[in-house]
C-alpha cells in the first residue's frame, strides 16, 4: 500500500511540475480540490445499491480564448457499491479532459459549465464481506484496472474558492469476469481553492 501512495503522490507531482513549465506560456490557473462521491456500479449488476466515497485532487484550468477552458487534473477517487452483502471499494487516479465555460455573474463571481472525457487506472481496492471475505479487486482479476467515459459539471468559483458538482459515466466495462458487463456510475460534489 506504501508503494501505491508514494506512486500516486510521485504522479501528482510531476503532472503539477509539468503545467508549471507550460504556464510560462499558456494562462493557466492551479488548484486543489476534495470532496465526497455518491458511488454506485451499473451494467448487470441490477440490484447494486448507492455508498459514500470521497476523492481529492489537484486541477489546471488552461485558458484557449475569453471565457472558454480546457479543465484538467489528477484525482484520486474512490468509487464501488454494495451489492447485497458485500461493498466493492476500487480506488483510481483519474484524469478528466473536458471543456469548461465561465460565465462572469458579478464581481469574482462565475458559473462553470464543463464537460469531456475522462480515463482513470485502478491502484488498489478490496471487497469486505460475503462468503469469500475480503479479495483483492484488481490483483484477483474481480476488476479491469482500465476505465474510462465522460464527465459532466457545474459550478461556481467565488474568486479563489470553488464548488462544483458533477457526474462519471463510466463507458468501459471493467469487469473482469467474462460475459459481465459492470460500469462504474459516481456523482460528487467538491469544494476547492485556485492559486
Amino acid at each position: 500500500m506504501k508503494i501505491k501512495i508514494v506512486f500516486a503522490a510521485t504522479l501528482v507531482a510531476l503532472t503539477v511540475g509539468a503545467i508549471k513549465v507550460n504556464a510560462q506560456d499558456i494562462p493557466v490557473t492551479l488548484g486543489v480540490k476534495a470532496g465526497v462521491n455518491l458511488s454506485t456500479l451499473g451494467g448487470d449488476l441490477k440490484d447494486s445499491k448507492y455508498t459514500f466515497k470521497y476523492q481529492f485532487g489537484v486541477t489546471a484550468d488552461v485558458l484557449l480564448v475569453d471565457h472558454l477552458y480546457i479543465m484538467t487534473g489528477l484525482d484520486f477517487q474512490t468509487k464501488g457499491a454494495k451489492l447485497k452483502d458485500v461493498k466493492y471499494n476500487p480506488m483510481y487516479l483519474q484524469l478528466p479532459a473536458t471543456i469548461g465555460y465561465k460565465f462572469d455573474l458579478g464581481s469574482n463571481t462565475r458559473l462553470v459549465l464543463n464537460a469531456g472525457p475522462y480515463i482513470s487506472y485502478g491502484i488498489g481496492g478490496k471487497t469486505k464481506g460475503g462468503e469469500d471475505g475480503s479479495l483483492k479487486l484488481f490483483k484477483d482479476d474481480i476488476f479491469k484496472r482500465f476505465d474510462y467515459g465522460v464527465v459532466g459539471g457545474v459550478g461556481v468559483e467565488f474568486g479563489m474558492f470553488t464548488v462544483g458538482a458533477g457526474y462519471d459515466l463510466g463507458i468501459g466495462n471493467i469487469s473482469g469476469v467474462e460475459g459481465t458487463r459492470v460500469r462504474n456510475r459516481n456523482a460528487y460534489l467538491t469544494v476547492g481553492v485556485k492559486f
